[in-house]
């Protein structure tokens, strides 16, 4: 089952090359909710001091203007990614006021749908097409899952591992489509291993009960104010989070670069009757919705792995990955770690880079509409009940032992984590193999088990708990001093973005309505 993996190391050593996989870029991307010193969600606009949100490269927003997103750029190493993450945090502190950054995924009191403000972004074309779009989004499905908060882990290989790469497997493709061939080949197994992460990394057991006030639901009661349940990891990637029953019927494949694209832009094109019900505007002409078909735009796909090419200005991320090919793939399965003060800590980035490596060497063969059922099953399955006593996952219409399985896979990980340990004596790779390991082996060490029992512990409820963090973390960062260097970087930057979107402002020279028609046209 693992041979394949073991055979392309080997001839990566065999030929002095293994050192062709280390140094690959790494990204981070951080979504972080403002919450008042009650820890209610922020009322206030976008911190004017944070620049654009629509522009600034590093500082924006997602669904609400309360949910803040730090982007790192790539970085070959870990260390420096995460540096910046922690610059960044340090750098929003100063602009926030009373503000403090909520530090867990789930998020703290909602007061209802309406008390999650939807982002702005601006009178321009493209600024308004983005708070439209999140309207959307809001009459689709509510407002308290887009408050739901995630990190992000973006990978590509280094540029000299490809012609490498593409001599030991002895492809004739062009160079681009090979890449994009191999990074789906990645994509299929993040999908097919994707569980692990959540049993590793999940940190959402729990939520307040206000989350899903007046709705029916299956959860255990925590406490008063708190449900949860026993033996989850990650309620952010259960049903209740970023899971769609209206997306069910996509069925969006990920064997070939082509057959993504054309079945996500389908889903762009092909209208759904639910939406349909609810209209594309109002009686007074306003948008309730950019369209309705079964997805407004490409990015409201719901999915753990996606992969990714860098969109030029008002191109559609489909468009660019037919042009340019695959570039890199984006993981969006990882919880905030409540226990690290940037939401993420060097021996998770450690991990989750081996084990896209992993994905990509190890054998990938094609998902049927039956394999991904599985694996979609498989996912959810431990994010509900990842923790519990010898939990059986399907795996080749076999049932194997999450335990088991997750301990296989990391003892295929050993000799790829000693490759990018090379020449590092710290071996900071094995030794967050390692971690992970242990935590294979003692459900306890896993950071769901930690929050619950710090809960416990302390007798606090969700909220309390989480209110707790963000204290902590409002603490850690106002004593971090940014150096004067770092200060002027985010200081231009966050000056230029505002330059920048009243540029784009000024630039328009269609109206909205033209300019949507033509984003829309493209590729047809």
């Amino acid at each position: 089952m693992y041979s394949r993996i073991q055979n392309r190391l080997k001839k990566l050593t065999d030929k002095h090359q293994g050192n062709a996989i280390c140094g690959g870029l790494k990204g981070i991307e951080k979504e972080s909710l403002r919450v008042t010193a009650e820890g209610k969600i922020a009322q206030t606009i976008h911190p004017e001091g944070l620049g654009s949100a629509l522009t600034n490269p590093y500082i924006t927003t997602d669904y609400s203007e309360a949910l803040l997103e730090f982007i790192t750029p790539p970085f070959s190493k870990t260390t420096e990614a995460l540096n910046f993450m922690e610059a960044v945090h340090s750098y929003t502190y100063q602009h926030i006021g009373h503000e403090m950054l909520w530090g867990t995924s789930m998020p703290c009191i909602v007061d209802g749908d309406l008390s999650i403000p939807i982002a702005q972004y601006g009178k321009s074309n493209i600024g308004q097409m983005k708070h439209i779009y999140r309207v959307g989004l809001w009459h689709r499905y509510g407002r308290s899952m887009q408050a739901i908060a995630g990190i992000h882990f973006n990978y590509s290989l280094p540029e000299k591992f490809w012609p490498i790469y593409q001599s030991i497997e002895q492809d004739s493709q062009c160079m681009q489509d090979f890449i994009s061939q191999s990074y789906m080949d990645m994509a299929r197994n993040l999908h097919r291993y994707g569980w692990l992460i959540l049993y590793l990394f999940g940190a959402s057991p729990a939520i307040c009960k206000s989350f899903v006030k007046g709705s029916p639901h299956l959860f255990d009661e925590f406490d008063a104010g708190t449900l949860y349940k026993p033996y989850s990891t990650s309620l952010r990637m259960s049903d209740i989070g970023y899971k769609n029953d209206s997306q069910s019927e996509i069925n969006i494949s990920y064997n070939n670069l082509n057959d993504y694209v054309n079945r996500l832009t389908k889903a762009t094109q092909t209208p759904f009757s639910d939406y349909e019900a609810i209209g594309v505007k109002d009686n007074e002409g306003h948008y309730k919705q950019l369209n309705a078909n079964t997805l407004q735009i490409e990015n409201e796909y719901y999915s753990n792995v996606r992969p990714k090419q860098i969109t030029e200005s008002g191109e559609r991320p489909s468009e660019a990955l037919k042009k340019r090919g695959v570039r890199y793939i984006e993981l969006r399965s990882v919880d905030l770690n409540p226990f690290d003060p940037t939401g993420i800590n060097e021996q998770q980035l450690y991990f989750l880079e081996a084990f896209m490596v992993f994905c990509l060497l190890a054998d990938s063969p094609a998902l049927s509409s039956d394999d991904k059922a599985c694996v979609d099953r498989n996912l959810t399955l431990v994010a509900s009940e990842g923790r519990k006593p010898n939990l059986q996952l399907s795996r080749n219409n076999h049932l194997i032992s999450l335990k088991n399985w997750g301990l296989e896979l990391c003892e295929q990980m050993i000799e790829l984590c000693k490759i990018l340990d090379s020449g590092d004596k710290n071996q900071p790779y094995t030794t967050s193999l390692n971690m992970q390991i242990a935590k294979l082996n003692d459900v306890d060490l896993t950071p769901s088990a930690l929050v619950l029992h710090s809960m416990k512990k302390q007798g606090l409820p969700f909220f309390k708990f989480a209110m707790e963090k963000a204290k902590e973390h409002h603490t850690y960062f106002n004593d971090h001093q940014l150096t004067q260097e770092q200060q002027t970087f985010f200081d231009q930057a966050s000056q230029a973005s505002i330059m920048k979107q009243q540029q784009i402002e000024l630039s328009d020279t269609t109206g909205l309505e033209e300019f949507l028609q033509h984003y829309f046209s493209q590729g047809q």
